[in-house]
């Protein structure tokens, strides 16, 4: 068995006024697709997807205790230090799996608000572990795949903008919990400062790469 990640940036983020006085951000769309070939070119068969969903679902989301990270993890557990986020909805609808998370008040979720606030797209990506067949050009996933969360949250190119503009402005969420020194955030506008425009795209990922590792 391997870990397997896949991508899907295409998800509506919400924002809702709460009976505390303040917003509740939630992420909802497509998670997972079955019986279509991925952009890496693998195929869930929509029997092995929805087994694993049910499971899934009653196993965690039905129990509160689907959690995702902020970011790409390289192992098949969810480490609760870095959650940012609950799976409160996973379900059929064709083939697609529309699921639905709510953002919480942790450190990582507010990081995820935060980026949310300044304009940053996010992406979910699903992670699990089993076997991969090839058949006529694709990967088909096999029965025994297991899904360890329907959705880390991920960037898409916005993120680092979003990030390095709240630097340049001094926001306070950049170095709360002790994450980043107010050293490293001078030098990251340093380094911001320096680069020239062709390479402005290229250390801006930097940054954000840097500082998601930090995390």
């Amino acid at each position: 068995m391997k870990l397997i990640t896949e991508v899907v940036e295409d998800v509506e983020i919400l924002t809702e006024g709460n009976s505390k006085g303040g917003r509740d951000y939630k992420i909802r769309g497509v998670f997972m697709q079955a019986d279509i070939k991925n952009r890496n070119g693998r195929v869930y068969p929509v029997d092995t997807l929805t087994n694993e969903v049910k499971r899934y679902t009653t196993e965690f989301i039905n129990k509160k205790r689907a959690f995702g990270e902020l970011g790409h993890p390289d192992g098949p557990t969810v480490n609760l230090e870095r959650v940012s986020h609950m799976i409160t909805s996973l379900k059929p609808e064709g083939k697609n799996f529309i699921g639905e998370a709510k953002i919480m008040d942790t450190p990582y979720g507010k990081i995820v608000k935060n980026l949310i606030d300044e304009g940053a797209q996010l992406g979910v990506s699903s992670r699990g572990m089993g076997s991969i067949q090839q058949s006529n050009g694709r990967g088909v996933v096999g029965k025994d795949f297991y899904l360890a969360t329907a959705a880390d949250i991920v960037a898409d190119p916005s993120a680092p903008d979003a990030f390095v503009e709240g630097i340049m402005e001094g926001k306070e969420w950049i170095w709360d919990n002790g994450v980043l020194k107010s050293k490293t955030v001078e030098e990251y506008k340093e380094e911001i400062e320096k680069a020239k425009s062709h390479q402005l795209s290229e250390v801006k990922s930097k940054i954000f790469a840097d500082f998601i590792s930090k995390l």
